[in-house]
């Protein structure tokens, strides 16, 4: 069987520019061979794009990229372009760009790819991707949960309309995206502009990387300074207690595998929702390289493993993006469970 096809998650709030951006996406000659799914294909504007109608629901882009129309249901649709390109009826798929709509949970899609035996053989969720207009993010997120879900999710975010909006306002999104998740990679998007390098690597387990694309990939610089301050210099778990936090946890003393994947799985199953989003290297006792990990929620990926270390630090290091749920109860876990403990934090 073949390597699974990457899965590129976009999403992003009603205005935010995430359609704008797939737009010019979709002119990208280097998405040949990329599949990208909508929900209907009347709000991206294909008309000046499209060469060929492969059926109903597929069309064939001068990109070289297929565009495909989710009605209703996306295993099924999934499941139709595995199979399309299984007996070659697709010359390439190389990876597939799914959009949601302005006001979805990307949860859901994550599942899909996850508890979907034939999908989880076939595809492989390789990053979300989140759009955020600067000029309106601030009130979005105090008042819609799905825009602050969407940005806690994202390995990738993208401020829209840079060109547009002031200094204040891209100050003032970035010191919410600090709250929110740190951990995330940034692009400034300007009209008419894909940021260079958006869909590159965003996977950290797949294949050799430097050790900046580590730092990069888990954002750890950014999550330390916000575990220890906000912005006005005071404790973020002390004036954040209702909202999305990030914690990094360091762990010194490597762990055996089967008691920490023990209780990396408790943890999730007991705190539900409250853990949106982990990933992370952890160091396993007699192994030469990290283990990848990643979770959704209660959903953990298949770990995956490096066969060397990308850097000179050796510590285990856990990026949780939580809700209503301090970094404490998550330190006793591994240390009643594994008997490790965590590095102290910065003290604040």
């Amino acid at each position: 069987m073949q390597a699974p096809v990457p899965v590129t998650l976009l999403t992003g709030f009603l205005g935010s520019g995430k359609t704008t951006l797939l737009n010019h996406l979709l002119r990208d000659p280097a998405l040949a061979g990329c599949a990208v799914l909508i929900n209907e294909v009347g709000e991206v504007g294909l008309d000046h794009l499209l060469i060929e109608r492969v059926d109903e629901e597929v069309v064939l882009l001068e990109s070289g990229c297929l565009c495909c129309t989710v009605r209703g249901d996306l295993a099924r649709t999934l499941r139709e372009l595995s199979l399309r390109q299984e007996k070659g009826r697709l010359a390439r798929l190389d990876r597939v760009v799914i959009e949601t709509t302005g006001l979805a949970d990307p949860a859901p899609v994550i599942h899909t790819l996850m508890r979907d035996p034939f999908l989880a053989h076939r595809f492989r969720l390789d990053g979300v991707v989140a759009t955020v207009d600067p000029r309106h993010a601030g009130w979005q997120l105090a008042q819609h949960p799905e825009a602050e879900r969407q940005i806690a999710y994202a390995d990738r975010i993208v401020l829209t309309k840079c060109d547009i909006a002031t200094q204040a306002e891209r100050d003032a999104a970035a010191r919410a995206l600090d709250r929110l998740n740190p951990s995330a990679t940034r692009f400034e998007g300007q009209m008419g502009r894909v940021p260079s390098g958006l869909l590159a690597g965003m996977a950290f387990s797949q294949g050799p990387r430097p050790a900046a694309a580590l730092g990069t990939w888990l954002g750890s610089g950014r999550v330390e300074a916000a575990d220890a301050r906000d912005a006005f210099g005071r404790s973020v778990s002390a004036t954040h207690s209702r909202d999305i936090q990030t914690h990094l946890l360091r762990f010194e003393t490597p762990f055996e595998w089967d008691a920490f994947i023990d209780a990396f799985d408790l943890l999730l199953q007991v705190t539900g929702e409250r853990i949106l989003r982990v990933k992370g290297l952890v160091n396993v006792a007699g192994e030469t390289g990290p283990r990848v990990v990643h979770a959704v929620q209660q959903e953990r990926y298949p770990e995956s493993r490096l066969p060397d270390w990308p850097d000179d630090d050796r510590d285990t290091r856990l990026v949780f993006i939580t809700r209503d749920l301090p970094r404490a109860p998550i330190e006793k876990a591994f240390l009643a469970l594994c008997g490790v403990s965590a590095r102290p934090t910065v003290p604040a």
